[in-house]
């Protein structure tokens, strides 16, 4: 018997292996799902870009027989953020574990749009466990795990993706630095509480200027900016940030979201904080001059110890070297560079000195139900706070309580556990010698008082402490020194060091920087005393309310020696100063 073998030997072993053999029908690439992302920070319309990614998914598969029968499109959502946490884009995860689906494969519109860094390389393996194709058109069809090309060219676009956001930032910030320092102009956000914002003219962009765009410029909001002032005047008069809200909110004053709730929706109408005084005092646009760049987004990590999860953007205080300043003003001013400058070095000053700074000693106002007349204008002669006013029975007394003093300072050492000083021992005599030195006998020597009491330099009450803070820092610097000499471990003492060294360096900054009294002629000084001879005739007679009127004129401050029993009393009406010591 013989064998008949056909031409094509598979056949017959097919037939012996019972294989049977159809023809491949080729019916395309199937229903696929398609994924895309637009961000909104670059002004992005998410329609029209949807629509052209889309199309071009729709382009590469379509010739391949792919139809699109999902879509997941992300808007509002930067390419940094992991797909798990983009809202499309879990959604498509979580669509991988359905049986139910109706797509076999998912097409993208552009890769650079859709990963970022090593983000492909961590999605990637989740579609081929679930059986989902990926189709890139910068690979020119379907993703192949196999293929050692496809893996390096994915890691390069992902590389591409993160290298064109990061020089996309840098242009950006590069051009708004230029406009400010150059231009001086408005780069957008909310204006500083004191400005508004309002159209400035044509815009410098042609093609914005014909589509009817207008640059935003800052305008002063008068009844904002008296505020203001009148924040920066308080802090330069001792005042800390905590006591100047206290203040603006017993008078009545609205706070920044109170007055401006349009722009204010994320924060509560709950009145000043020290928190708005102090971003006030440290915003350096009140000079006048467009500052840029003072807060920055950085993106951090999720979880160090997870760096799959990706960053989230955080904002935090730019480095010194980040910020850019106009060489010439930008916006009308509401503070000059001097004052602004002078609350800088102050609040550093105070810093430097840590829980032993007179910023943490310093009491703020309270509210009262009795008036006291030398409200906030009587210190302490042992801590230099101000004495707070209390009644015992009928009489008012001020008291410095050494149990208020930050626990560990060096004033407990020689502060008294209480000090009194009483307010009619005071009063009598206090306005008996300011009534004295406008009578007319008195007049031209008062005259001539004032006239010779002009140094010609720093006329500024606060250049004997800052003195004093000089040489006690340099007192302990010395005593720290010395003890090294001795033999005492330098690593234990490097921290007191430090801090003395930033003390005296800040207080000596400070010193150099206080204003330089003018020289004001006896006529404009015969003036001021016609001036404060109407307020003469009437503080003897005069409420306590209507006292503290007349000593803040007089801008009175006592400071009191216990142990001696005697104040020293300055008064500074106008620019001049005349100083009196005696008993109590």
């Amino acid at each position: 018997m013989t064998l008949e073998i056909s031409r094509d030997p598979w056949s017959a072993l097919d037939d012996l292996m019972g294989i049977e053999v159809t023809d491949v029908v080729d019916v395309g690439i199937g229903d696929l799902a398609f994924y895309g992302r637009c961000s909104t920070e670059d002004n992005q319309d998410p329609e029209t870009s949807h629509g052209w990614q889309r199309g071009n998914a729709n382009k590469f598969v379509g010739p391949l027989g792919g139809r699109l029968v999902a879509d997941f499109f992300d808007i509002g959502q930067s390419r940094s953020v992991p797909w798990e946490r983009r809202d499309e884009g879990s959604r498509l995860l979580a669509a991988l574990k359905d049986p139910g689906r109706t797509w076999s494969g998912v097409v993208v519109g552009e890769g650079t749009r859709c990963w970022f860094g090593n983000q492909f390389s961590l999605i990637a393996p989740r579609f081929e466990a679930y059986g989902v194709d990926l189709w890139v058109p910068e690979l020119g069809g379907k993703y192949d795990s196999r293929n050692p090309s496809h893996k390096m060219l994915m890691s390069v676009l992902g590389g591409m993706s993160e290298s064109e956001r990061q020089h996309v930032q840098a242009r950006v910030r590069a051009a708004m630095d230029a406009q400010v320092v150059n231009e001086g102009r408005h780069q957008g956000g909310r204006a500083p509480y004191g400005y508004v914002t309002v159209n400035g003219g044509i815009h410098p962009n042609p093609r914005k200027a014909a589509e009817g765009f207008h640059p935003r410029v800052l305008a002063v909001d008068e009844a904002a900016a008296d505020v203001v002032r009148r924040i920066f005047a308080a802090y330069l008069d001792g005042n800390g940030d905590r006591a100047i809200a206290n203040s603006l909110n017993r008078d009545g004053i609205p706070c920044p979201s109170a007055a401006r709730p349009d722009q204010n929706r994320h924060r509560l109408v709950d009145g000043w904080q020290a928190s708005a005084v102090r971003a006030i005092l440290e915003n350096p646009r009140y000079t006048g001059y467009a500052v840029f760049g003072r807060w920055v987004k950085q993106e951090v990590l999720a979880d160090p110890d997870d760096v799959a999860a990706g960053h989230v953007t955080k904002f935090r205080r730019a480095s010194p070297d980040r910020i850019v300043r106009s060489r010439t003003h930008a916006h009308p001013a509401i503070v000059s560079v001097e004052t602004f400058t002078e609350v800088q070095l102050l609040r550093r000053s105070k810093g430097a000195g840590g829980l032993k700074s007179r910023a943490k000693l310093e009491r703020g106002p309270k509210a009262t139900k009795r008036v006291y007349a030398l409200r906030g204008r009587v210190r302490c002669g042992h801590c230099e706070r101000r004495m707070e006013g209390t009644p015992r029975e009928a009489r008012i007394y001020y008291r410095c309580a050494a149990r208020s003093i930050v626990p560990g300072s060096p004033i407990l050492a020689t502060h008294p556990k209480n000090i009194y000083l009483p307010e009619s021992a005071v009063l009598p005599h206090l306005n008996n010698w300011i009534s004295g030195l406008l009578t007319p006998k008195n007049r031209d020597t008062t005259l001539a008082a004032l006239v010779g009491a002009q140094p010609g330099t720093t006329t500024n009450t606060r250049t004997e402490p800052l003195r004093h803070r000089i040489r006690d820092a340099e007192t302990r610097l010395r005593r720290l020194q010395a003890a090294i000499e001795a033999g005492a471990d330098p690593a234990a003492l490097i921290d007191a060091l430090n801090r003395a060294q930033a003390e005296r360096d800040a207080a000596r900054t400070e010193l150099d920087a206080l204003p330089t009294g003018r020289e004001i002629g006896p006529a404009e000084i015969d003036a001021m005393i016609d001036y404060l001879d109407t307020i003469g005739k009437e503080i003897n007679d005069a409420s306590p309310t209507r006292l503290q009127e007349l000593y803040t004129a007089l801008d009175l401050e006592l400071l009191y020696n216990a142990e001696d029993r005697m104040l020293d009393v300055s008064i500074r009406p106008g620019r001049g100063s005349k100083r009196v010591r005696g008993g109590t």
